[in-house]
């Protein structure tokens, strides 16, 4: 016989990060955050489109559920936005998105007064290089690497990480992700992106 739950005892509910989001449902809410940011910033389609450097037919086709977006346009839709990545994910754990050689799934997304941040767990894949353009002002990357081996950081200034090492970087400028060694690689990315107030006083971190 199945006996529930002892009273006083609670039993902790499965992580949301565990269950990936459909993917038509999640197309629909990454539309609707993008339209929702667009239209409070007064941002035309046309001027959103050039600011993010893609094209005019492909925004509103994501804005209307359309298309999968990839990793690399919703950074730069975001970045064209001042909003954290998470925003236009719903800030929903479990969410996803990709590109050449990396897949990002977020894990948890926390904002107060101090700013935003952001936990992905990454997968990447053999000797493929994925390349994020720079973020807003004051925005600090620290990655985790928990299988295999990874060069990370910013262009020029890459660490080489094996399984249990970490390295930080200031994201505002061009950044680069690979596995090494012929083998897939997963890490953990914290991304922490200071309040607007608070960007032009944030220190760069020392590697």
């Amino acid at each position: 016989m199945t006996r529930g739950p002892r009273r006083g005892v609670h039993r902790p509910r499965r992580p949301g990060y565990s269950r990936p989001v459909d993917a038509g449902a999640l197309r629909t809410t990454v539309g609707e955050r993008l339209r929702t940011a667009r239209t409070a910033h007064g941002l035309s389609v046309g001027v959103l489109a050039e600011r993010a450097g893609i094209g005019k037919g492909s925004l509103s086709e994501i804005e209307n559920g359309g298309r999968n977006p990839t990793l690399s346009t919703l950074y730069a839709l975001a970045d064209a936005l001042g909003v954290p990545l998470s925003r236009l994910l719903a800030e929903h754990p479990g969410a996803e998105a990709g590109g050449p050689g990396i897949t990002a799934r977020l894990l948890e997304t926390t904002t107060d007064e101090l700013g935003t941040v952001e936990v992905y767990a990454l997968t990447l894949t053999p000797e493929a290089v994925h390349t994020s353009p720079g973020h807003g002002p004051g925005v600090v990357e620290h990655l985790l690497v928990t299988r295999g081996a990874v060069r990370a950081g910013r262009g020029g200034h890459e660490a080489h990480l094996g399984t249990g090492e970490a390295t930080r970087w200031h994201a505002d400028g061009e950044h680069t992700y690979t596995a090494l060694d012929g083998a897939p690689a997963a890490a953990v990315l914290v991304i922490r992106t200071p309040a607007p107030g608070l960007r032009d006083r944030t220190t760069p971190p020392t590697s």
